[in-house]
């Protein structure tokens, strides 16, 4: 089998990344639309046999970019490719993984169900909001973290008064990883989130006083939890703060809030363009390399388990 790359129309520059690291071409397929607004979804080479890749984050428009990939997914079933591989690096709807309240769907788990019905063998994404989503496929999930691709951004910017910060309690293992690595203290803030997108600080447990302070996540959404870390940092003496986190989905106030904050400088990676986000503190890095890598390994049927370290 040949490795075939396919891409949707939500993040096409991260797929030409992947496909020059694989030193493979974009396999020619239309994702378009019909006048109506329905989507048109066209293969224009034989997938018959082949080991196929979809790269397609489901980022916004989030629901188009979801119904793009079950539509390609299908038209490859149908192709008979021999091995359909979904490379999502933000999965949509992560963050509704249970019933948190009566009466509310589990959105992540029918997702899951989607994508496996549509065609999907395997599934590879970044960063997992809840890695126990892994649990609602039947098919093998890899979950690569991007902890070493900001990792190596952040390394030679970190001195003996740095500190991590995790902004709630369920984010202290990534921070403390990242600590771990960068060879520096820790910091937990404690929030209560009265309801979605609003977020509360209450307090810090660590000494940040005098200290150039980096807040670690795993996305930033409308950025309300981060600018009230942030104040929350320089209140308790904190000298700098900074972000890094895996996926920039900036919705709603987020850059407004982020260029009008203390923040110095924001950094994520490329699971969502942010080409149409303009702020002059954000900094991109690449997952393209540990995309890639996951795809060949698994085409040449090698242990992936290491990029999730």
């Amino acid at each position: 089998m040949n490795i075939k790359l396919l891409t949707g129309n939500s993040n096409p520059k991260l797929a030409r990344e992947v496909a020059e690291h694989l030193g493979i071409p974009i396999s020619d397929m239309i994702v378009s639309r019909f006048s109506d607004g329905e989507i048109r979804v066209q293969i224009n080479e034989s997938m018959r046999g082949e080991d196929v890749f979809i790269l397609q984050s489901l980022c916004s428009p989030v629901n188009e970019h979801i119904m793009e990939l079950l539509l390609i997914l299908d038209a490859l079933k149908r192709a008979s490719a021999g091995r359909i591989t979904a490379v999502v690096p933000y999965y949509a709807y992560a963050r509704q993984d249970r019933k948190d309240k009566p009466r509310v769907p589990i959105s992540a788990r029918l997702l899951a169900d989607l994508i496996t019905t549509a065609g999907a063998q395997r599934l590879v994404v970044v960063d997992l909001h809840s890695p126990q989503i892994q649990g609602f496929f039947n098919i093998p999930v890899d979950n690569l973290y991007a902890l070493n691709v900001l990792y190596e951004y952040l390394r030679d910017k970190v001195n003996e008064n740095t500190v991590v910060v995790s902004p709630d309690a369920g984010g202290v293992e990534r921070a403390r990883r990242l600590a771990n690595k960068l060879g520096c203290g820790i910091a937990i803030i404690y929030k209560r989130r009265p309801e979605p997108n609003v977020a509360e600080v209450l307090d810090l447990i660590g000494d940040v006083e005098g200290k150039k302070a980096i807040i670690i996540d795993d996305m930033i959404d409308t950025a309300g939890t981060v600018v009230s870390a942030t104040n929350l940092l320089i209140s308790k003496g904190a000298v700098s703060v900074s972000v890094v986190a895996t996926h920039p989905v900036l919705s709603g106030p987020a850059i407004e809030r982020i260029n009008t904050s203390p923040i110095s400088e924001v950094v994520v990676t490329n699971t969502i363009p942010t080409d149409n986000k303009p702020c002059d503190k954000l900094r991109v890095v690449s997952v393209a390399g540990l995309i890639a890598e996951s795809i060949k390994r698994i085409h040449e049927g090698e242990s992936v388990s290491s990029l999730f370290t």
